[in-house]
């Protein structure tokens, strides 16, 4: 089933490594904001009302969905029910920073409906968090936990930082699953030009490329020591504990995105969300949907869109999938290379997989089944 993803772009301050819409600076839009996206939910659910549409989950990402009144994300939800058809248990999943969350807040994210919680941690070493310019101490991670003891919550951490050792990650690892978590994310810090710890990365202080696959390998073996299996590339979680709505996203499901600059994937088109706050809720009180750029998914792109997004995770690629959606056999199509990748492959059957020890290089491995410009 897809699923939906609203867009929270407000925060308390930028962290040194982002590169996503947040505004640090603009809170006091935030009223406005959440209006213009109550708006945009109606009219996306107007275009929808006579399709048979069910969707699986929502997810609230950002920027920080925690640092707003948490009336809007309980008003967000409303609209959604009232404007779209949710299965009879959805995933309802929000991104939390420590240092914004009060246990208030909390009970109105449940009483909304929200039963996922992800929590970015990062690192559980304070100064590191300080040089990320994070807003939250790894005191304040252990509080958040606490109030949410018997729930199901994640919790993203960071490899590849500055002056970062293995027993930094070990010690961020072991809170983590101490406090209870049933999920672990593990992002490489990604320098990207333009933000401030591109500087970092041109002066040679972070590790470098051969030094962060080593410390993922280590992260990687000692989640499965603490039994968590990993089912996509940066994703680790208990057994059952998988999340919905990313998991729809890698299986190429379908899904709308409302919010500044938010994605979409429907009727096998892509489109996006103006970047512009101010343009953004101009658009939308004029009744205009921000759409600033809209495509069709030709077939060669949508076939190497599941072959990726499938030999991400560890169930790969099903041949017989693939043709049922596609009519073309999968192992025609792309025998030069299956044969050439092959060492780097399990295949049993229909199904084609990245071998466990390979996953991290995955794009290296998929530069050969690119369709040709």
């Amino acid at each position: 089933m897809p699923g939906l993803y609203i867009h929270i772009p407000f925060c308390k301050h930028k962290c040194t490594y982002c590169d996503f819409t947040s505004f640090p600076d603009k809170i006091e839009f935030a009223e406005a904001y959440m209006a213009c996206l109550y708006k945009e939910i109606e009219l996306r659910g107007e275009q929808l009302k006579e399709t048979d549409c069910v969707f699986d989950t929502v997810y609230f990402g950002g920027g920080t969905p925690s640092v707003v009144d948490p009336k809007y994300i309980y008003g967000a939800i409303k609209q959604i029910r009232k404007c779209f058809r949710l299965s009879p248990h959805p995933e309802i999943t929000i991104e939390m920073n420590p240092g914004t969350v009060s246990e208030s807040k909390i009970q109105l994210y449940k009483k909304a409906g929200v039963n996922r919680f992800s929590i970015g941690l990062q690192t559980a070493i304070d100064s590191q968090l300080e040089d990320l310019c994070r807003i939250h101490k790894a005191h304040d991670y252990v509080y958040c936990t606490k109030l949410l003891q018997g729930e199901n919550f994640s919790t993203d951490i960071m490899i590849g930082l500055k002056d970062q050792s293995w027993e930094d990650i070990q010690k961020t690892i072991d809170l983590a699953d101490r406090c209870g978590s049933s999920h672990v994310s593990v992002y490489a810090l990604t320098p990207v030009d333009g933000t401030p710890i591109y500087t970092d990365y041109l002066n040679g202080e972070l590790p470098d490329s051969d030094e962060v696959a080593s410390l993922y390998d280590k992260t990687r073996f000692y989640l499965k020591e603490l039994g968590f299996e990993r089912y996509e590339i940066s994703n680790f979680c208990k057994p059952g504990k998988e999340s919905k709505h990313n998991l729809n996203y890698w299986r190429r499901g379908e899904y709308l995105g409302f919010g500044v600059s938010a994605s979409s994937f429907f009727f096998d088109r892509r489109f996006v969300n103006t970047y512009d706050l101010d343009e953004y809720m101009k658009c939308i009180l004029s009744g205009f949907l921000p759409v600033v750029d809209n495509e069709e998914v030709g077939k060669e792109d949508a076939m190497f869109e599941f072959l990726m997004l499938g030999l991400r995770t560890r169930y790969g690629v099903n041949a017989g999938e693939f043709k049922e959606l596609f009519g073309v056999d999968f192992f025609e199509k792309y025998h030069t290379a299956l044969e050439k990748k092959r060492d780097f492959l399990d295949i049993d059957g229909n199904l084609v997989r990245i071998k466990e020890e390979y996953l991290y290089v995955q794009n290296g491995i998929l530069m050969d089944f690119m369709p040709e410009d």
